[in-house]
C-alpha cells in the first residue's frame, strides 16, 4: 500500500538564530527532518536480494562487486572481538553507511525505532514536559511552558534560570545537550533546579514526562489593531487551526496582519500550500517541484485568499525552513506581503520516503523546491525585503525591533489604502 505526503521541515541547526533559539523538549526535536514522502512497504532482505540480483545483471552497477559486502559480513560474524554480533543492528548499520556515503545531510536511513519518532514528531505530538528553552545572557532559561502542558501544571514560569537538570550543572553543557537531558519517554520523571527573580532560595521541580499535543498557530491583537499571527510548524492539525484563527482575525477588523514564521523549520507541503491559500489567488503556483532532469511540477493553490485584501508583513530569519520559505517565497514573489527579518536558512531540497515493512525507512533526496517566480531555496534561502537583525542584546532587553519594523510597514500600508 502506498500514501503520499508532502512534508518539509528542519534537520540541522541554523547557525545565526541567535541565543533565542527555541527549542521543545521532546524525544526527538533535536534531529527534526526535512522531506517529501512516498511510503511503499518493502523488507529488508528483499532490498538486500534486490541488490545483489541488480549487482549482478544490471550493467551501470558492473564497478560494484557486491560479493565483498559478504566477504565482510561474513569475516565480521566469524572474527569480531565482541561477538556474537546482533545481525539485525549489522543490517542497519550497513543501510545507514549505504546513505551516508551520499553526503547528503537529508538523506537517511531510519531504523524502526527513529522511524516510529520522526513519524510521531511530524504529527505535532511528542512526549516531554512542554516547555520552551533558550540561552539568555549566558544562561538557560525557560522561553514559556507550553499551554497545558506538565511544565505548566508544576509551576514553571518565563525567565526561570535553568541551574541543574538531574544534578547536572547547566553552565556546561549545550542547549543540544540540555534538551537530551529533560526529553524522555511519557511517564518518567525528570528534576530542574530553578532559580526565579524574587526568590531568595533555588527551586526544586520533579515533572512528569507525558505525550504533548502542540499548538502550532497562535494569534494576538496588537494595540495597533493589527492581527499578530504566529505559525511554529506546518503539521498535520496545522491548517485546521489556521481556518479556526483567520476566522477569529476576520471578525475582528484589523487593519492589517503580521505573520511570523520566524523559527519555523517547515512541516507538510499539502499544509503549507493550504495556509498560502489564504493570501494567494485561487489556482496560483505556490511552489515549484525541480527534478534536475527538466521536469517540474507545480503545486498551485486552492485556498480562497480571504486575507489578500489586507496589507500584510512577514517576519522571518535564519530559523525559518522548508515550508516557511515556500509560503514567504510566495507571498513575496506575488508583492502579497512584505518580508521583515534576515535571510531564511536555505533549505529547499525534496525528499522521498521509503518505508519497509519492519518498519525501518529511508528518506532520499530526489528534487529541489522553486518559488513561483523560478527562484531556488535551496542554499539560498529568502531574502528579506527589508532587512533587520534581532540581535543578543534585543533579546536580552526583551526587545523585538524586527515586529517593530513590521507594525511600521503595516500600518503605513493600511493608512495608504
Amino acid at each position: 500500500m502506498e500514501k503520499n505526503y508532502k512534508e518539509t521541515s528542519l534537520i540541522k541547526r541554523s547557525l545565526k538564530v541567535y541565543l533565542f533559539l527555541i527549542v521543545l523538549l521532546t524525544v526527538f526535536l533535536s534531529g527534526v527532518l526535512i522531506g517529501a514522502w512516498k511510503i511503499n512497504q518493502v523488507s529488508p532482505a528483499e532490498v538486500v536480494d534486490a541488490i545483489i540480483n541488480k549487482a549482478s545483471s544490471h550493467s551501470s552497477l558492473k564497478n560494484a562487486d557486491f560479493n565483498i559486502f559478504w566477504e565482510a559480513w561474513d569475516t565480521i560474524q566469524k572474527k569480531y572481538i565482541g561477538r556474537p554480533v546482533d545481525e539485525k543492528n549489522l543490517f542497519y548499520g550497513a543501510m545507514s553507511g549505504l546513505v551516508a556515503s551520499l553526503q547528503d545531510p537529508y538523506s537517511v536511513f531510519f531504523d524502526p525505532d527513529l522511524t516510529q519518532v520522526f513519524n510521531q514528531e511530524i504529527s505535532g505530538t511528542f512526549e516531554g514536559i512542554g516547555i520552551e528553552i533558550g540561552m539568555k545572557n549566558n544562561q538557560l532559561v525557560v522561553i514559556a511552558p507550553l499551554p497545558n502542558s506538565p511544565a505548566e501544571e508544576i509551576g514553571l514560569k518565563a525567565g526561570d534560570q535553568i541551574v541543574k537538570i538531574d544534578q547536572v550543572d547547566t553552565n556546561t553543557i549545550t542547549i543540544d545537550t540540555a534538551v537530551n537531558l529533560i526529553r524522555g519517554k511519557e511517564g518518567t520523571t525528570v528534576s530542574l533546579l530553578i532559580v526565579r527573580d524574587g526568590e531568595s532560595e533555588p527551586l526544586s521541580f520533579s515533572v512528569t514526562r507525558r505525550t504533548i499535543k502542540v499548538q502550532s498557530v497562535t494569534w494576538d491583537l496588537l494595540e495597533s489593531n493589527i492581527a499578530y499571527l504566529k505559525i511554529s510548524h506546518f503539521n498535520e492539525d496545522t491548517e485546521k487551526s489556521f481556518q479556526k484563527v483567520i476566522n477569529e482575525i476576520i471578525l475582528k477588523e484589523p487593519k492589517g496582519i503580521i505573520l511570523d514564521l520566524r523559527n519555523n523549520p517547515g512541516g507538510f507541503l499539502d499544509v503549507a500550500i493550504g495556509i498560502t491559500g489564504a493570501f494567494v489567488k485561487n489556482g496560483q503556483t505556490v511552489v515549484i517541484e525541480d527534478y534536475g532532469n527538466g521536469s517540474q511540477t507545480e503545486y498551485k493553490s486552492e485556498g480562497g485568499d480571504n486575507l489578500s485584501s489586507y496589507p500584510v508583513a512577514v517576519l522571518v530569519n535564519n530559523g525559518s525552513a522548508s515550508a516557511s520559505e515556500i509560503m514567504a517565497g510566495a507571498l513575496q514573489d506575488y508583492q502579497i506581503a512584505t518580508v521583515v527579518g534576515e535571510q531564511t536558512f536555505g533549505k529547499g531540497s525534496v525528499q522521498e520516503l521509503t518505508e519497509f515493512s519492519d518498519g525501518s525507512s529511508l528518506k532520499l533526496s530526489v528534487a529541489k523546491w522553486l518559488t513561483p517566480a523560478g527562484r531556488s531555496i535551496n542554499d539560498a534561502g529568502i531574502k528579506p525585503d527589508i532587512a533587520v537583525e534581532l540581535s543578543e542584546d534585543d533579546y536580552n532587553n526583551n526587545r523585538d525591533p524586527q515586529l517593530e519594523k513590521a507594525i511600521e510597514i503595516v500600518t503605513a500600508a493600511s493608512s495608504a489604502n
